[in-house]
């Protein structure tokens, strides 16, 4: 190859990220859309889980600081009202022969499993944020290989070792890393970040949901000894 010539190659190369993603190999942009759409889909897992989060902590709150301060919250919507709703179904479900320590525990369990009802909704979504930023940047590093493997080609069939023969191809490559970073490094912290925050919500609820069972059982505990009375 000319040596004159290499300049001129380079300069002709198109190195910005449309141009590197246009210019690659056909395996290399596959490697690219492929993280491309798996971006997409972790940036809308992540919105939807920002904003149903965002309810579920509030719902939290409100639940334990109520109960907390022995009142019953009432109406609304989303996982406090299911539970209250499963905790009353439970509550008018009287069984004379039962114990008070019975009572309590069917109470809180009906809670805990709407509870946990509501939790697995609040998950879905989250095995996509593991597997794309485990994945992604080995993804990543399969469209570099290969791009590298191209420049080597390139090398080969030129016999020509200059920078311009070899830049293209390994700047294809880095750009398929990059991007597999790209998607990985949101994906790793918005997943520990919605595990946490969900681990904060169930902790929440089961506080008051044991609050709230306790106070059941000896309410309905009292209504039937009132009720003997008379």
């Amino acid at each position: 190859m000319d040596p004159t010539t290499a300049p001129a190659a380079a300069a002709g190369h198109d190195f910005s990220f449309v141009g590197l993603f246009l210019q690659a190999d056909p395996i290399v942009k596959g490697v690219m859309i492929l993280l491309i759409l798996a971006s997409v889909a972790c940036w809308t897992v992540i919105v939807e889980k920002l904003i149903r989060l965002a309810g579920a902590r509030r719902q939290a709150r409100l639940f334990a600081g109520v109960v907390a301060k022995g009142g019953m919250p009432e109406g609304g919507r989303g996982i406090a009202a299911r539970v209250i709703a499963a905790a009353q179904e439970a509550w008018r479900d009287q069984d004379p022969t039962e114990s008070r320590a019975e009572r309590r525990e069917r109470i809180e369990r009906a809670m805990r499993n709407a509870l946990t009802l509501d939790l697995k909704r609040l998950q879905v979504g989250l095995p996509l944020l593991a597997s794309a930023g485990s994945a992604a940047p080995f993804i990543g590093l399969f469209g570099t290989v290969w791009g590298i493997m191209n420049s080597f080609s390139s090398i080969a069939k030129s016999q020509d070792t200059s920078l311009a023969v070899v830049a293209p191809g390994i700047a294809e490559a880095l750009f398929a890393t990059a991007i597999g970073l790209v998607v990985a490094i949101p994906a790793v912290l918005a997943y520990n970040k919605f595990s946490s925050d969900l681990a904060k919500v169930q902790s929440a609820f089961v506080a008051g949901i044991a609050t709230l069972g306790n106070r059941l059982a000896r309410d309905r505990g009292h209504q039937a000894r009132s009720a003997a009375a008379e």
